[in-house]
Protein backbone atom coordinates (compact mmCIF):
# COMPACT_ATOMS: atom_id res chain seq x y z
CA UNK A 1 0.00 0.00 0.00
CA UNK A 2 1.78 3.65 -1.34
CA UNK A 3 2.32 6.06 1.43
CA UNK A 4 -0.12 9.15 0.92
CA UNK A 5 2.17 11.93 0.93
CA UNK A 6 2.08 15.25 1.95
CA UNK A 7 -0.59 17.94 0.76
CA UNK A 8 2.34 20.45 -0.67
CA UNK A 9 3.86 17.68 -3.00
CA UNK A 10 3.40 18.68 -6.25
CA UNK A 11 1.26 16.15 -7.80
CA UNK A 12 1.53 13.76 -10.71
CA UNK A 13 -1.35 12.16 -13.07
CA UNK A 14 -0.35 8.32 -13.52
CA UNK A 15 -1.16 6.68 -16.61
CA UNK A 16 -0.44 2.57 -18.14
CA UNK A 17 -1.00 0.72 -20.57
CA UNK A 18 -1.48 -3.11 -21.42
CA UNK A 19 0.38 -3.38 -24.31
CA UNK A 20 1.00 -7.26 -24.37
CA UNK A 21 3.53 -6.90 -21.19
CA UNK A 22 3.56 -10.33 -19.37
CA UNK A 23 2.52 -9.02 -15.81
CA UNK A 24 0.32 -5.72 -16.65
CA UNK A 25 -0.39 -3.91 -13.25
CA UNK A 26 -3.77 -2.03 -13.92
CA UNK A 27 -4.13 -0.55 -10.43
CA UNK A 28 -0.60 0.73 -10.92
CA UNK A 29 0.79 -0.04 -7.71
CA UNK A 30 4.14 0.10 -8.14
CA UNK A 31 4.48 3.09 -10.31
CA UNK A 32 2.29 4.91 -7.69
CA UNK A 33 4.96 3.66 -4.95
CA UNK A 34 7.59 4.87 -7.13
CA UNK A 35 5.72 8.40 -8.04
CA UNK A 36 5.68 8.58 -3.35
CA UNK A 37 9.15 7.56 -3.50
CA UNK A 38 10.04 10.95 -5.83
CA UNK A 39 8.61 13.00 -3.44
CA UNK A 40 5.06 13.54 -5.72
CA UNK A 41 1.73 13.13 -4.69
CA UNK A 42 -0.59 11.38 -7.08
CA UNK A 43 -3.62 13.41 -8.33
CA UNK A 44 -5.20 10.17 -10.29
CA UNK A 45 -4.85 7.31 -12.95
CA UNK A 46 -5.35 5.79 -16.52
CA UNK A 47 -5.01 2.25 -17.52
CA UNK A 48 -6.13 1.31 -20.77
CA UNK A 49 -4.99 -1.39 -23.24
CA UNK A 50 -3.40 -0.23 -26.66
CA UNK A 51 -2.29 -2.56 -29.56
CA UNK A 52 0.05 -1.69 -31.28
CA UNK A 53 2.00 1.14 -29.47
CA UNK A 54 1.86 4.82 -31.51
CA UNK A 55 4.93 5.50 -32.71
CA UNK A 56 3.97 9.22 -31.70
CA UNK A 57 2.11 9.47 -28.83
CA UNK A 58 2.48 5.61 -27.35
CA UNK A 59 -1.14 5.57 -26.74
CA UNK A 60 -4.43 6.52 -29.71
CA UNK A 61 -5.27 9.93 -30.16
CA UNK A 62 -8.53 9.66 -28.65
CA UNK A 63 -7.12 8.18 -25.24
CA UNK A 64 -4.85 10.91 -24.90
CA UNK A 65 -7.19 13.71 -25.32
CA UNK A 66 -9.05 11.71 -22.56
CA UNK A 67 -6.21 11.79 -20.68
CA UNK A 68 -5.97 15.52 -21.50
CA UNK A 69 -8.76 16.50 -20.15
CA UNK A 70 -8.26 14.22 -16.65
CA UNK A 71 -4.73 16.26 -16.29
CA UNK A 72 -6.95 19.53 -16.48
CA UNK A 73 -9.19 18.18 -14.12
CA UNK A 74 -6.84 17.22 -11.55
CA UNK A 75 -5.01 20.18 -11.71
CA UNK A 76 -1.92 17.54 -12.08
CA UNK A 77 2.09 19.21 -12.26
CA UNK A 78 3.29 16.54 -14.61
CA UNK A 79 2.40 13.24 -15.97
CA UNK A 80 3.98 10.10 -15.57
CA UNK A 81 3.81 6.51 -17.55
CA UNK A 82 4.63 3.12 -16.54
CA UNK A 83 6.86 2.59 -19.67
CA UNK A 84 9.85 3.63 -21.23
CA UNK A 85 9.02 6.56 -23.91
CA UNK A 86 10.83 7.26 -27.04
CA UNK A 87 11.90 11.13 -27.06
CA UNK A 88 9.63 11.78 -30.07
CA UNK A 89 6.85 10.74 -27.95
CA UNK A 90 7.48 12.32 -24.74
CA UNK A 91 7.77 15.57 -27.07
CA UNK A 92 4.54 15.06 -28.63
CA UNK A 93 3.24 14.00 -25.44
CA UNK A 94 4.30 17.36 -23.44
CA UNK A 95 2.77 19.55 -26.22
CA UNK A 96 -0.27 17.50 -25.92
CA UNK A 97 -0.60 18.02 -21.86
CA UNK A 98 0.80 21.21 -21.88
CA UNK A 99 3.32 19.76 -17.85
CA UNK A 100 5.90 17.72 -18.00
CA UNK A 101 5.91 14.15 -19.06
CA UNK A 102 8.12 11.45 -17.12
CA UNK A 103 8.11 7.88 -18.30
CA UNK A 104 9.71 5.47 -16.08
CA UNK A 105 13.20 5.57 -16.65
CA UNK A 106 13.50 9.21 -15.53
CA UNK A 107 11.29 8.29 -12.59
CA UNK A 108 13.48 5.71 -11.19
CA UNK A 109 16.42 8.30 -12.52
CA UNK A 110 15.33 11.21 -10.38
CA UNK A 111 14.60 8.33 -7.10
CA UNK A 112 18.09 7.68 -7.41
CA UNK A 113 19.32 10.97 -7.60
CA UNK A 114 17.48 11.46 -4.08
CA UNK A 115 18.91 8.68 -2.63
CA UNK A 116 22.64 8.76 -3.28
CA UNK A 117 24.22 9.52 -0.38
CA UNK A 118 27.78 8.51 -0.95
CA UNK A 119 30.33 9.89 -3.45
CA UNK A 120 30.26 6.74 -5.70
CA UNK A 121 26.43 6.43 -5.71
CA UNK A 122 26.52 10.46 -6.80
CA UNK A 123 28.75 9.87 -9.44
CA UNK A 124 27.00 6.45 -11.05
CA UNK A 125 23.42 8.32 -10.58
CA UNK A 126 25.25 11.50 -12.16
CA UNK A 127 26.37 9.40 -15.34
CA UNK A 128 23.16 7.16 -15.52
CA UNK A 129 21.33 10.73 -15.93
CA UNK A 130 23.50 11.81 -18.74
CA UNK A 131 23.51 9.00 -20.51
CA UNK A 132 19.79 9.11 -20.59
CA UNK A 133 19.68 13.17 -21.32
CA UNK A 134 22.07 12.48 -24.70
CA UNK A 135 18.95 10.60 -25.71
CA UNK A 136 16.93 12.96 -25.33
CA UNK A 137 18.28 16.30 -27.49
CA UNK A 138 15.07 16.16 -29.67
CA UNK A 139 13.53 18.66 -27.43
CA UNK A 140 12.03 21.36 -28.76
CA UNK A 141 15.20 23.66 -29.04
CA UNK A 142 14.75 27.23 -29.73
CA UNK A 143 18.34 27.76 -30.82
CA UNK A 144 19.68 25.11 -33.39
CA UNK A 145 20.90 27.63 -35.87
CA UNK A 146 24.67 27.07 -36.89
CA UNK A 147 27.26 28.92 -34.96
CA UNK A 148 29.63 30.75 -37.47
CA UNK A 149 32.74 29.37 -37.57
CA UNK A 150 35.93 29.90 -39.73
CA UNK A 151 38.83 32.55 -40.30
CA UNK A 152 37.98 35.65 -42.18
CA UNK A 153 35.61 38.02 -42.34
CA UNK A 154 32.67 35.26 -43.14
CA UNK A 155 33.47 32.07 -41.49
CA UNK A 156 31.60 29.02 -43.01
CA UNK A 157 29.04 26.85 -41.00
CA UNK A 158 29.80 25.63 -37.84
CA UNK A 159 27.98 23.25 -35.06
CA UNK A 160 24.55 23.45 -33.90
CA UNK A 161 23.37 24.33 -30.58
CA UNK A 162 22.44 20.66 -30.60
CA UNK A 163 25.78 19.33 -31.50
CA UNK A 164 27.86 21.45 -28.94
CA UNK A 165 24.81 20.22 -26.41
CA UNK A 166 25.89 16.63 -27.14
CA UNK A 167 29.58 17.23 -27.35
CA UNK A 168 29.25 18.78 -23.87
CA UNK A 169 27.21 15.64 -22.59
CA UNK A 170 29.66 12.94 -24.08
CA UNK A 171 32.67 15.10 -22.68
CA UNK A 172 31.37 14.79 -19.00
CA UNK A 173 30.12 11.23 -19.74
CA UNK A 174 33.83 10.48 -20.07
CA UNK A 175 35.20 12.22 -16.82
CA UNK A 176 32.24 10.34 -14.63
CA UNK A 177 33.68 7.60 -16.40
CA UNK A 178 37.31 8.05 -15.70
CA UNK A 179 36.42 8.66 -12.09
CA UNK A 180 34.70 5.79 -11.79
CA UNK A 181 37.46 3.66 -12.99
CA UNK A 182 39.32 4.61 -10.52
CA UNK A 183 36.79 4.33 -7.73
CA UNK A 184 36.31 0.62 -9.47
CA UNK A 185 39.42 -0.43 -9.44
CA UNK A 186 39.82 0.31 -5.31
CA UNK A 187 36.43 -1.90 -4.96
CA UNK A 188 38.25 -4.30 -6.90
CA UNK A 189 41.70 -4.31 -4.62
CA UNK A 190 39.29 -4.21 -1.29
CA UNK A 191 37.73 -7.48 -2.96
CA UNK A 192 40.66 -9.35 -3.26
CA UNK A 193 41.92 -8.54 0.09
CA UNK A 194 38.83 -10.11 1.57
CA UNK A 195 39.15 -12.93 -1.12
CA UNK A 196 42.89 -13.84 0.16
CA UNK A 197 41.24 -15.13 3.31
CA UNK A 198 39.05 -18.22 3.24
CA UNK A 199 35.97 -16.29 4.65
CA UNK A 200 32.42 -17.20 3.00
CA UNK A 201 31.46 -14.17 0.79
CA UNK A 202 27.26 -13.51 0.87
CA UNK A 203 25.64 -10.48 -1.22
CA UNK A 204 22.36 -9.89 -0.73
CA UNK A 205 20.28 -9.47 -3.80
CA UNK A 206 16.09 -8.67 -4.36
CA UNK A 207 13.64 -6.95 -5.23
CA UNK A 208 13.55 -3.41 -4.09
CA UNK A 209 11.46 -2.89 -0.30
CA UNK A 210 11.36 -6.78 0.24
CA UNK A 211 13.57 -6.32 3.24
CA UNK A 212 17.43 -7.02 2.05
CA UNK A 213 18.55 -3.81 4.46
CA UNK A 214 16.56 -5.25 7.11
CA UNK A 215 18.21 -8.73 7.26
CA UNK A 216 21.26 -7.58 6.38
CA UNK A 217 20.77 -5.50 10.20
CA UNK A 218 19.48 -8.77 11.50
CA UNK A 219 22.21 -10.95 10.80
CA UNK A 220 25.05 -8.93 11.76
CA UNK A 221 23.66 -6.45 14.16
CA UNK A 222 24.81 -3.09 11.87
CA UNK A 223 22.39 -0.22 11.98
CA UNK A 224 22.24 0.21 7.85
CA UNK A 225 19.41 2.77 6.80
CA UNK A 226 16.72 0.67 6.56
CA UNK A 227 12.72 1.93 5.25
CA UNK A 228 9.32 0.59 3.78
CA UNK A 229 10.10 2.43 0.54
CA UNK A 230 11.33 1.62 -3.01
CA UNK A 231 15.09 2.24 -3.11
CA UNK A 232 15.53 3.13 0.25
CA UNK A 233 19.45 2.34 0.33
CA UNK A 234 21.67 2.32 -2.91
CA UNK A 235 24.92 2.15 -1.62
CA UNK A 236 26.51 -1.25 -0.68
CA UNK A 237 27.32 -2.03 2.57
CA UNK A 238 29.88 -4.55 3.67
CA UNK A 239 30.20 -6.11 7.40
CA UNK A 240 31.38 -8.88 9.23
CA UNK A 241 29.23 -11.90 10.16
CA UNK A 242 29.92 -13.75 12.57
CA UNK A 243 28.49 -17.38 12.72
CA UNK A 244 29.43 -19.37 16.17
CA UNK A 245 32.59 -21.68 16.59
CA UNK A 246 35.02 -19.20 15.48
CA UNK A 247 33.24 -18.91 12.01
CA UNK A 248 33.20 -15.83 10.00
CA UNK A 249 31.43 -14.66 6.58
CA UNK A 250 31.54 -11.16 5.23
CA UNK A 251 27.89 -9.76 3.95
CA UNK A 252 27.56 -7.26 1.31
CA UNK A 253 24.06 -5.58 0.95
CA UNK A 254 23.44 -4.18 -2.79
CA UNK A 255 21.02 -2.01 -4.17
CA UNK A 256 17.69 -3.55 -5.13
CA UNK A 257 15.89 -4.65 -8.95
CA UNK A 258 12.67 -3.54 -10.12
CA UNK A 259 10.56 -3.97 -13.11
CA UNK A 260 12.53 -2.30 -16.23
CA UNK A 261 15.72 -1.38 -14.64
CA UNK A 262 16.74 1.21 -16.81
CA UNK A 263 20.03 -0.19 -18.50
CA UNK A 264 21.93 2.93 -18.17
CA UNK A 265 21.61 2.20 -14.39
CA UNK A 266 22.88 -1.10 -14.89
CA UNK A 267 26.05 0.17 -16.52
CA UNK A 268 26.77 2.78 -14.05
CA UNK A 269 26.43 0.63 -10.88
CA UNK A 270 28.27 -2.13 -12.75
CA UNK A 271 30.99 -1.74 -9.74
CA UNK A 272 28.35 -1.93 -7.08
CA UNK A 273 27.01 -4.97 -8.38
CA UNK A 274 30.17 -6.61 -8.86
CA UNK A 275 29.65 -7.65 -5.54
CA UNK A 276 27.21 -10.00 -6.26
CA UNK A 277 28.77 -11.39 -9.46
CA UNK A 278 31.90 -11.97 -7.04
CA UNK A 279 30.28 -13.46 -4.54
CA UNK A 280 30.38 -17.32 -3.30
CA UNK A 281 26.65 -17.30 -2.31
CA UNK A 282 24.08 -15.09 -2.81
CA UNK A 283 20.78 -14.81 -0.59
CA UNK A 284 17.95 -13.57 -2.54
CA UNK A 285 15.78 -12.41 -0.70
CA UNK A 286 11.63 -11.85 -1.32
CA UNK A 287 8.68 -10.11 -0.20
CA UNK A 288 6.52 -12.86 0.70
CA UNK A 289 3.92 -11.35 1.25
CA UNK A 290 3.55 -9.18 -2.07
CA UNK A 291 1.04 -10.83 -4.37
CA UNK A 292 3.57 -10.02 -7.33
CA UNK A 293 6.45 -12.14 -5.58
CA UNK A 294 6.53 -14.41 -8.20
CA UNK A 295 6.94 -11.61 -11.22
CA UNK A 296 9.59 -10.27 -8.59
CA UNK A 297 11.52 -13.40 -8.42
CA UNK A 298 12.13 -13.66 -12.15
CA UNK A 299 12.92 -10.01 -12.44
CA UNK A 300 15.51 -10.52 -10.12
CA UNK A 301 17.12 -13.60 -12.39
CA UNK A 302 16.81 -11.21 -14.99
CA UNK A 303 19.38 -8.82 -13.32
CA UNK A 304 21.63 -11.46 -12.27
CA UNK A 305 21.87 -12.97 -16.15
CA UNK A 306 22.33 -9.37 -17.44
CA UNK A 307 25.18 -8.51 -14.67
CA UNK A 308 26.92 -12.37 -15.15
CA UNK A 309 25.54 -13.91 -11.94
CA UNK A 310 23.23 -15.94 -12.97
CA UNK A 311 25.94 -18.77 -12.33
CA UNK A 312 26.59 -17.51 -8.60
CA UNK A 313 24.76 -20.34 -5.94
CA UNK A 314 21.62 -19.03 -4.32
CA UNK A 315 19.44 -19.33 -1.24
CA UNK A 316 15.72 -18.10 -1.57
CA UNK A 317 14.97 -16.02 1.67
CA UNK A 318 11.31 -15.72 2.02
CA UNK A 319 10.81 -12.74 3.98
CA UNK A 320 7.99 -11.16 5.77
CA UNK A 321 6.43 -14.28 6.60
CA UNK A 322 4.70 -12.73 9.63
CA UNK A 323 2.63 -10.78 7.63
CA UNK A 324 1.21 -14.05 6.37
CA UNK A 325 -1.73 -15.94 7.04
CA UNK A 326 -0.11 -18.70 6.39
CA UNK A 327 2.88 -20.78 5.37
CA UNK A 328 4.09 -20.01 1.84
CA UNK A 329 1.80 -21.06 -0.70
CA UNK A 330 3.48 -24.20 -2.75
CA UNK A 331 3.03 -22.42 -5.70
CA UNK A 332 5.77 -19.82 -5.46
CA UNK A 333 8.12 -22.85 -4.10
CA UNK A 334 7.34 -24.36 -7.33
CA UNK A 335 8.04 -20.82 -9.09
CA UNK A 336 11.59 -20.90 -7.56
CA UNK A 337 12.08 -24.58 -8.50
CA UNK A 338 11.91 -23.77 -11.98
CA UNK A 339 14.29 -20.57 -11.18
CA UNK A 340 16.91 -23.48 -10.23
CA UNK A 341 15.95 -27.03 -9.24
CA UNK A 342 18.67 -27.38 -6.29
CA UNK A 343 17.86 -24.24 -5.01
CA UNK A 344 17.38 -23.86 -1.39
CA UNK A 345 15.23 -21.63 0.75
CA UNK A 346 14.00 -20.72 4.19
CA UNK A 347 11.10 -18.67 5.71
CA UNK A 348 12.22 -15.57 7.73
CA UNK A 349 10.84 -12.66 9.19
CA UNK A 350 13.80 -10.09 9.32
CA UNK A 351 11.77 -7.59 11.53
CA UNK A 352 11.24 -10.25 14.38
CA UNK A 353 14.01 -12.50 13.83
CA UNK A 354 11.30 -15.60 13.07
CA UNK A 355 13.76 -18.70 11.24
CA UNK A 356 16.70 -16.38 11.20
CA UNK A 357 18.58 -19.32 13.59
CA UNK A 358 17.71 -21.89 11.38
CA UNK A 359 19.65 -19.80 7.78
CA UNK A 360 22.39 -18.95 10.26
CA UNK A 361 22.96 -22.30 10.82
CA UNK A 362 23.14 -23.10 6.68
CA UNK A 363 25.32 -20.28 6.55
CA UNK A 364 27.48 -21.67 9.11
CA UNK A 365 27.35 -25.31 7.79
CA UNK A 366 28.58 -23.21 4.02
CA UNK A 367 31.22 -20.98 6.16
CA UNK A 368 32.91 -24.37 7.49
CA UNK A 369 32.83 -26.25 4.48
CA UNK A 370 34.76 -23.02 2.81
CA UNK A 371 37.11 -22.93 5.31
CA UNK A 372 38.07 -26.81 4.98
CA UNK A 373 38.59 -26.42 1.73
CA UNK A 374 40.54 -23.98 2.27
CA UNK A 375 43.05 -25.49 4.46
CA UNK A 376 42.90 -28.52 2.21
CA UNK A 377 43.88 -26.25 -1.03
CA UNK A 378 46.31 -24.51 1.04
CA UNK A 379 48.16 -27.88 2.00
CA UNK A 380 48.61 -28.89 -1.20
CA UNK A 381 49.87 -26.07 -2.38
CA UNK A 382 52.78 -26.34 0.19
CA UNK A 383 53.69 -29.95 -0.88
CA UNK A 384 54.40 -28.50 -4.66
CA UNK A 385 57.75 -27.59 -5.21
CA UNK A 386 58.49 -23.91 -5.72
CA UNK A 387 59.85 -24.75 -9.38
CA UNK A 388 56.70 -26.30 -9.85
CA UNK A 389 54.17 -24.05 -9.33
CA UNK A 390 56.73 -22.04 -11.51
CA UNK A 391 56.80 -23.81 -14.38
CA UNK A 392 52.90 -24.60 -14.57
CA UNK A 393 51.81 -20.83 -14.53
CA UNK A 394 50.46 -21.19 -10.74
CA UNK A 395 49.77 -17.80 -9.30
CA UNK A 396 48.51 -16.26 -6.29
CA UNK A 397 45.10 -15.47 -8.59
CA UNK A 398 44.69 -19.05 -9.67
CA UNK A 399 44.70 -20.01 -6.12
CA UNK A 400 41.98 -17.81 -6.02
CA UNK A 401 39.85 -18.90 -8.28
CA UNK A 402 40.47 -22.21 -6.87
CA UNK A 403 38.92 -21.26 -3.65
CA UNK A 404 35.62 -19.91 -4.91
CA UNK A 405 34.91 -22.91 -7.22
CA UNK A 406 35.07 -24.87 -3.78
CA UNK A 407 31.97 -23.49 -2.91
CA UNK A 408 29.03 -26.16 -4.03
CA UNK A 409 25.81 -24.82 -5.10
CA UNK A 410 23.22 -25.35 -2.43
Amino acid sequence: MAREEPPGAPSAFLVGADVGQDHPDPQLLELTELAVSAGLRPAGHSFSRRRPIDPALYLGSGKVAQIREQVLEAQAGCVLFDASLSPVQQRNLEREFGVSVWDRTALILEIFARRARSGEGKLQVELARLRHAATRLVRGWTHLERQQGGIGLRGGPGEKQIELDRRMLEDKIKQLQLRLRKLQRQRSTQRRSRRRGSQLQVSIVGYTNAGKSTLFNALTHARAYAADQLFATLDTTTRRLWLGEGLTAVLSDTVGFIRDLPHSLVEAFKATLDEAVEADLLLHVVDASNPQAEQQIEQVQQVLREIGAEQVPQILIYNKIDMLDGPVPPTRRQVAGRVRASIASFDVSALSGLGLDALRERLGELARDRLLSADVESEARAEVPAEVGASDGSTEAGATAGQVDSVHPV
